[in-house]
């Protein structure tokens, strides 16, 4: 394939060209670096780059998507030929992404039925924060999701979550049951101390007023930890 450094891809044969061939072949056959000529459009031409030139340079600084994702806009502008508008292009691509990833498994007649399905439905938006957010989402009587809703957003190493906090939205969407969700930046998602505790809390106070807690689940980088599969509630 014609994708020589700097060489304008305005030049190359027309199947050649990254968002051609996407047009005409699909999105499947295209390099991470094409991917990602095709998002940000332009080259620099301070750099005499062209845009997959300018892909390239960003997968090899990162090493891949995931930590592209983990990246924050000023950090992908440092790379050579990124301005802020492409990186606010690169993120806004993969943002998109992870929320295509959510709406498979969303809508009110997809059942939640164990801890995979919460951590394949949560775990794009939540597994690359940098601080600890903790979400609850309320269920109807089937287990499909009524909302969820972000309660705390703490700091990296903490979060703190009353009871009060989960229930009265429980309340007032009249939800049967929740689950609770957080991240842990660190990546390990093994309970702290005080993550048992607020299960304890909650799934307390979720017995006196007839909302059961059905689990909480703990995100890391790439697995999860389940209070419910740990026989914890």
């Amino acid at each position: 394939m014609a994708d020589s450094k700097g060489h304008s891809i305005k030049h190359w044969p027309e199947d050649e060209r990254p968002r051609e061939r996407l047009i005409k072949f699909g999105s499947h056959l295209l390099s991470d670096a094409q991917l990602v000529g095709v998002v940000i459009g332009t080259g620099d031409h301070r750099s005499n780059k062209n845009a997959v030139d300018l892909g390239r340079d960003l997968i090899q600084k990162f090493g891949n998507f995931y930590y592209v994702d983990l990246a924050s806009v000023p950090e992908i502008s440092s790379v050579r030929g990124f301005g802020t508008a492409k990186a606010a292009q690169v993120k806004a691509a993969l943002e998109m992404g992870k929320r295509m990833m959510a709406q498979k498994g969303s809508g009110s007649r997809t059942q939640m039925k164990t801890s995979r399905d919460f951590f394949e439905q949560y775990a794009p938006f939540m597994r690359n924060l940098r601080k600890e957010v903790v979400k609850v989402v309320l269920l109807n009587p089937k287990l499909h999701i009524i909302k969820d809703l972000t309660i705390s957003e703490g700091s990296v190493n903490q979060s703190i979550v009353h009871p009060r906090e989960v229930m009265i939205p429980a309340i007032k969407e009249s939800a049967s049951s929740i689950v609770l969700l957080h991240n842990h930046p660190s990546g390990d998602p093994f309970p702290s101390s005080a993550d048992i505790e607020i299960t304890h809390r909650v799934g307390k106070t979720g017995e006196i007023i007839g909302i059961k807690l059905i689990d909480h689940i703990i995100i890391g980088h790439d697995e999860y930890y389940s209070f419910a599969d740990e026989g914890l509630i």
